[in-house]
């Protein structure tokens, strides 16, 4: 397998829902992380999981692809390492 790069962005967050999406100096705050992996150099593809559908576009529309996280894995309960699991699982079908 290739490598892969997988940002977790919830929507729900309960202190600051959607902090993903917010702007920090005129960008998405996804941007910077996106940004970043794919200037790493390191990866085949860079996956955001996320259970929001506006999160989903603004990532999509910073060239990341779309992970659509499943609801029981977005929670305040849910952990990092669940959801890296959920996407390998998905990459794997």
């Amino acid at each position: 397998m290739t490598p892969q790069c997988l940002i977790p962005a919830r929507g729900r967050s309960k202190r600051f829902p959607r902090k993903n999406i917010a702007l920090l100096k005129g960008k998405p705050v996804i941007a910077y992380a996106i940004e970043a992996a794919r200037d790493s150099g390191l990866f085949e593809a860079i996956w955001v999981s996320t259970d929001d559908a506006q999160i989903a576009s603004v990532a999509g529309a910073c060239g990341a692809l779309i992970h659509d996280r499943p609801p029981r894995l977005a929670t305040d309960e849910s952990t990092v390492v669940q959801v890296c699991l959920d996407m390998l699982e998905g990459l794997e079908r």
